[in-house]
């Protein structure tokens, strides 16, 4: 019954189903155009008859993967684009309302298949709303893993402050994943740069435990590989007494207070070092100049 009604002036039935969609409130055109709309309806009415040409309403079926094509391009990409849920699953549901228009008109008179046929319109969309949902979600949730793991390779600037010194300040908890991304930009940066010193500095980080420590030790020991040494700046004194207490062994990574201890330690190392430049006398002429103004 349902495959009748689809089949029947399917160019009406898009047609109605548009009007529905541009209509509701989860229309956004702000981030949809309405040829793209179409294009995806039109899409998925011809997928949808198929479907039900085949004879089976089991949606995870072969005979509907036409079907899950095209709401999975349209979910994940509209998890790309900041619809919610809701506004996503609606490209489904609105199309009830033009079927049973066209069941009424069909079998207005006939209230046993009126009720069968509303019926399978109802238990199909509803099928197809749900699995549009979860490839929503499951694609939101792609973005979401993607979004914090370049929030993780903003938050790891590794940056140059002298030739063969670099430096990499950790704001925030350092965990395993972000440990993962820590070492992987110091010893890629090492490579590229040739550095025989790199400067973690931790000033940022809030809490050290076992854990984070294990971590560091990990990054400083990669870098040993590499053959570069590390520092660890930004030890204050509660962080101090909690690696005390611990009792975790730091063995023989050098620590500093700040920043500007470490890198004083680090150009000792390259036998660099910085000193205030004095101030240059003027010359006598210009003395004598400066005198004569000043007793006119």
């Amino acid at each position: 019954m349902l495959t009748e009604i689809v089949a029947q002036d399917e160019a009406a039935l898009l047609q109605r189903w548009m009007e529905n969609q541009f209509s509701a409130a989860a229309y956004r055109p702000d981030r949809i155009s309405k040829m793209e709309l179409q294009e995806s309806s039109s899409r998925f009415l011809a997928a949808f008859r198929r479907g039900l040409n085949s004879g089976s309403t089991d949606i995870h079926g072969a005979e509907w993967a036409g079907v899950r094509h095209v709401l999975d391009a349209l979910s994940n990409s509209r998890a790309e684009q900041g619809f919610t849920p809701s506004e996503t699953a609606t490209f489904v549901f609105s199309l009830k309302q033009p079927l049973f228009e066209r069941a009424q008109a069909m079998y207005g008179k006939d209230a046993a298949k009126l009720a069968d046929t509303a019926w399978e319109i109802s238990q199909v969309l509803d099928k197809l709303g749900l699995y549009t949902a979860e490839v929503f979600q499951r694609g939101r949730e792609a973005v979401i893993v993607r979004q914090q793991q370049e929030m993780l390779e903003l938050s790891t600037p590794v940056v140059t402050l002298w030739d063969g010194i670099l430096a990499l300040p950790l704001i925030g908890t350092l965990d395993s994943a972000r440990t993962q991304v820590v070492m992987e930009s110091l010893l890629q940066r090492i490579v590229d740069s040739g550095a025989a010193i790199a400067i973690i500095d931790i000033t940022g980080v809030p809490t050290v435990d076992t854990l984070t420590a294990q971590h560091l030790l990990k990054t400083v020991a990669a870098a040993r590989l590499m053959g570069a040494d590390c520092i660890i700046s930004g030890i204050r004194p509660q962080i101090a007494q909690t690696i005390v207490h611990l009792g975790v062994e730091l063995g023989s990574v050098v620590t500093k207070a700040t920043l500007a201890d470490a890198f004083s330690v680090a150009l000792h190392r390259t036998g660099l070092a910085v000193q205030k430049q004095a101030t240059r006398k003027k010359p006598v002429a210009d003395q004598d100049r400066d005198a004569e103004a000043n007793e006119g």
